[in-house]
């Protein structure tokens, strides 16, 4: 589906340096391991130091999205975070967003849709392999009410390990054994490619290993999808490239209300909204990253169209204004009701 205005209006449908290792894709410093994803309770009543469970609920018209928090990172500032700014220029932008200056805090936040009666995923979060102050996503999912046992189709938007450690432990164990697992051709094509593997560059090795780690032992049934396409019920897949090679945003449409699934076309918005020409870190190609993210955001502030971010504070959802050469992420108002 190519991005352009006209795309999003009819996309109503018919019918990181990358990881240094296996388990991140964001690059974490050493440190404890995030919580045992496969022996997490559902959470409870909160204890007095804690919050509580991470889920927030909103309606797409007939849809259901959950949004499932998976915690956050408080990744150290360092100079090469963003390629073409100044660790001033980061530090002044957390500051003026009332962040602090010293660390960058990542929130992972996924979207869990019911649609056509069935429950669909979308990634999966850290699993147990994360930073420190991740790994609650099985414990949120579990609180929201779902099962996952009973998960009907998992959509992956890019392979980094915070989007898809959450489907095998760091055990082996897989964590949604019945659901059926879809990825973009262009990403599954790029990371399962043995020679691009061989010839990669050390800062990449240790996600072309985690890809082998999760998806090897079911590689021959996980479903690929092309842009452009209705991939689950009320779900069309959209071309989102920069990020990684086949990197995928979606937009959730039902009747005539829609929600843009925004993946990691964006970073924190504090930053990569305001500031849409920077180029995190992350990001394999760092251009066309930029001129995805315009685009997106472009039609995502013209049309009013509510967005849900993967790295937004949570809920991670809301509106995008224009403001300036960039944008500013509008969080949206929380309500009680559905």
């Amino acid at each position: 589906m190519s991005l352009s205005r006209r795309t999003l209006l009819c996309a109503i449908p018919a019918g990181a340096a990358l990881s240094h290792g296996p388990a991140f894709a964001q690059s974490a410093s050493p440190g404890s391991a995030a919580p045992d994803a496969s022996t997490a309770p559902a959470a409870a009543t909160p204890a007095p130091n804690q919050q509580a469970p991470g889920y927030y609920r909103y309606k797409v018209g007939e849809l259901e999205v959950t949004a499932i928090n998976d915690g956050f990172w408080s990744r150290p500032l360092d100079p090469g975070f963003v390629r073409n700014a100044t660790p001033e220029e980061v530090k002044k932008a957390q500051e003026a967003a009332f962040l602090p200056t010293d660390i960058t805090p990542i929130p992972f936040t996924t979207s869990v849709v019911k649609a056509g009666g069935k429950v669909i995923v979308v990634d999966t979060g850290t699993g147990n392999m994360g930073p420190p102050g991740t790994g609650s996503w099985m414990a949120n999912f579990k609180a929201a009410g779902f099962d996952p046992a009973v998960v009907d189709i998992i959509i992956i938007s890019h392979i980094h390990g915070d989007h898809i450690n959450g489907l095998r432990l760091r055990d082996g164990a897989p964590l949604f054994p019945s659901s059926e697992i879809m990825i973009s051709e262009p990403e599954w094509a790029y990371w399962m490619d043995d020679a691009k593997a061989a010839a990669a560059p050390e800062g990449l090795k240790g996600n072309f290993n985690n890809v082998r780690r999760v998806f090897g032992p079911i590689a021959k049934d996980v479903k690929r999808f092309e842009d452009g396409k209705e991939i689950a019920p009320g779900i069309t897949a959209v071309a989102a490239p920069g990020h990684t090679p086949g990197h995928f945003a979606f937009i959730l449409t039902s009747g005539t209300s829609k929600v843009m699934l925004m993946s990691d076309t964006s970073n924190h918005p504090a930053l990569f909204v305001r500031h849409p020409e920077w180029q995190a870190s992350f990001d394999m190609d760092g251009s066309q990253a930029v001129q995805t993210r315009r685009k997106l955001l472009d039609m995502a502030a013209a049309e009013r169209a509510r967005v849900a971010f993967y790295h937004a504070p949570f809920p991670a959802n809301g509106f995008i204004a224009k403001s300036g050469s960039g944008y500013e992420f509008v969080p949206v108002q929380w309500s009680p009701a559905i």
